[in-house]
């Protein structure tokens, strides 16, 4: 018994993906402005019980995390892109 598969196009029916990108890399730099605000203005004192710190920090750690998202998203998006254009060409 054979299953018949079909494919359809994806990329004619969404909208793309180029301004979630732009969405994420404004995003991914106002938390590091956050975060190297906060970071700059709590630095004393200097322990773990300063929370305005932590969360600095954490604002700074986020946004390189929101960045690198950004990134794979929009890497594979391009690579879905060039591999339907190339199957078009053939």
């Amino acid at each position: 018994m054979t299953t018949k598969t079909s494919s359809t196009s994806v990329l004619s029916t969404e909208r793309g993906f180029r301004p979630l990108v732009w969405l994420m890399t404004v995003a991914a730099w106002a938390a590091l402005t956050i975060g190297v605000v906060m970071c700059l203005m709590y630095l004393r004192p200097f322990n773990d019980r300063n929370w305005q710190l932590m969360i600095g920090i954490g604002f700074l750690v986020g946004s390189v995390h929101i960045y690198v998202i950004k990134t794979a998203i929009h890497l594979v998006n391009e690579r879905r892109a060039q591999q339907q254009s190339d199957n078009d060409q053939s």
